[in-house]
């Protein structure tokens, strides 16, 4: 069976419409809390998910859901990796993808507020990779192979800081704390027909700003688990945020505001709904 990892209050659990299922309840002993732990055994997931009751243990609310991945050891961000945003951002391509570094401390849940830290702050609906394995020099024919899910992200950029040096450095501008909404959870791979062409929106007060499909990157899923692997070992729980299509707000002139409501959505993944708050202090 299919599974949809998700992390209730710190502990990892199952869900479908219906409902949670807390994983080390329902695991026979055999199964701790720690959502990075769940994620490491995805394969082992599958088995679980079948052997789950038909009553779960909660009704599903998803705006207290947690970032599922919470503690990856990496997260890497990719740039100009749909062709009209590109386009939009009037940048030139080169010949691999341009990689920057999210922190993790800007991980936050699908219902997470995210704070405004200054005045250009910007939305990006992306498709996130959830690393499975230990492995490194992944061939793109075998990439799928290490996945162990997909799921939803935001690559909240403060577009003043991501150029303020020179030349630009992208880490810091996007990893202010709440900068990187995930969730509502990490979906096995066996849930899409077919995971390289997927629908992925962006709302902003419930005005539609992005628009596509995962088909238009530049450098799709493998090409991307290819590049980066032939660098750094990667990790079960290792974030991919893979590029945002066009429709940004620095390409359009608007910028988030305390009060705005960012709704992100992808085809057979779900929504998040973000709320953004002033800055305390």
């Amino acid at each position: 069976m299919a599974f949809r990892l998700a992390n209730r209050s710190g502990r990892a659990s199952l869900i479908s419409e219906n409902g949670l299922w807390d994983i080390e309840r329902h695991g026979g002993g055999a199964w701790g809390s720690d959502p990075m732990d769940a994620i490491a055994r995805h394969e082992e997931l599958h088995a679980l998910a079948d052997s789950l009751p038909a009553e779960p243990d909660e009704t599903l609310d998803e705006a207290t859901l947690d970032a599922p991945i919470p503690r990856p050891a990496k997260i890497f961000g990719i740039g100009l990796n749909y062709r009209k945003h590109a386009e939009e951002s009037g940048m030139e391509l080169g010949d691999n993808p341009p990689t920057f570094a999210k922190f993790r401390n800007c991980l936050t849940g699908p219902g997470g507020d995210v704070i405004i830290f200054g005045p250009t702050t910007d939305w990006e609906a992306e498709l996130v990779v959830v690393m499975g394995t230990t492995a490194r020099d992944i061939p793109k024919e075998d990439a799928w192979k290490h996945v162990a899910g997909l799921t939803c992200g935001q690559d909240i950029s403060e577009r003043m800081t991501q150029f303020h040096a020179k030349p630009p450095h992208f880490d810091l501008g996007k990893s202010f704390d709440t900068f990187g909404p995930l969730g509502p959870a990490v979906v096995s791979l066996d849930q899409f027909e077919n995971p390289d062409d997927l629908a992925i929106t962006c709302d902003i007060n419930g005005d539609r700003k992005q628009d596509s499909r995962t088909n238009d990157l530049i450098f799709d899923v493998p090409a991307l688990i290819e590049y980066l692997s032939g660098i750094c070992t990667l990790e079960p729980g290792d974030l991919i945020f893979t590029g945002t299509p066009d429709g940004v707000g620095a390409a359009l002139g608007q910028f988030l505001q305390p009060g705005d409501v960012i709704r992100t959505e992808i085809e057979g993944i779900g929504t998040m709904t973000n709320r953004c708050v002033a800055r305390e202090g």
